[in-house]
Order: structure tokens, then C-alpha cells, then sequence
């Protein structure tokens, strides 16, 4: 495995929780239970965001992307 292959599973499976986590938040009516699941979506956009952006510096500077 390399890192770049690492950073995609990981923000596959962060996008995928993300999904989860929505739909769980559509599907109750406990309001306490809904903000909980909207801040776990919340806090996965913030690690999506982090995940992505390393994989966006992975891209940009690997020397073998730049042959």
C-alpha cells in the first residue's frame, strides 16, 4: 500500500460514515440523538477536509506525478 492508496481508503470511508451519519440523523425523532449525529457529520466534513488536502498536496508534489 502506498500513502496516496491509504489517504483514498480513508476518505472513502469517511464520506461513506458522513452518509451514515446523515441518514441516521433524517431517521430519528429524538432531537438529542438527531444533533449528535449532525455534529459527528460535522466533525467528519472537518476530517474529510484535512484528508483531502493532504491528498491534494500528495498529488501536487510527488515527483513521480510531475513525469
Amino acid at each position: 500500500m502506498t500513502v496516496k492508496s491509504d489517504l483514498e481508503k480513508a476518505i472513502a470511508s469517511s464520506e461513506a460514515a458522513k452518509g451514515s451519519y446523515s441518514m441516521m440523523a433524517q431517521s430519528t425523532e429524538d432531537e438529542q440523538v438527531k444533533q449528535t449525529f449532525e455534529q459527528m457529520s460535522s466533525d467528519i466534513d472537518r476530517h474529510l477536509q484535512y484528508l483531502n488536502g493532504r491528498l491534494n498536496f500528495l498529488n501536487e508534489n510527488n515527483e513521480l506525478n510531475q513525469q
